[in-house]
């Protein structure tokens, strides 16, 4: 089954990208992920500085800078994964890096 990890972390404390390069548990991370065959793709996401969220109400589309929610924790990065089951999604969420400060979302993808 495909599952979707949602990377959710404070961007203010977050590495660089030089950084997570070079953090030997993120390289353990993606060696893990590879090993079991699982990665079916992924992405770091740019700041929401960057973002643009758009809604359709009633016919007009409302174009505003950033992300809806007033959170510090926002969705940093995605990655997509193939396992057996939810259970081994969890096991493989819990070793990533960020599980440690920020969290990780599994979800499901329907197909």
């Amino acid at each position: 089954m495909k599952y979707v990890l949602l990377i959710c972390d404070d961007e203010t404390v977050s590495p660089t990208m030089e950084e997570i390069a070079a953090d030997p548990a993120h390289q353990a991370f993606s060696a893990e992920v590879d090993r079991r065959g699982a990665r079916l793709g992924g992405a770091r996401l740019r700041p929401v500085a960057n973002a643009t969220t758009v809604r359709v109400r009633d016919g007009e589309t409302l174009v505003s800078d950033g992300p809806f929610a007033e959170t510090k924790d926002f969705i940093g990065g995605i990655d997509i994964i193939e396992c057996a089951n939810l259970d081994d999604a969890v096991e493989l969420a819990a070793r990533h890096p960020y599980a440690s400060w920020g969290c990780i979302e599994v979800r499901p993808v329907w197909e």
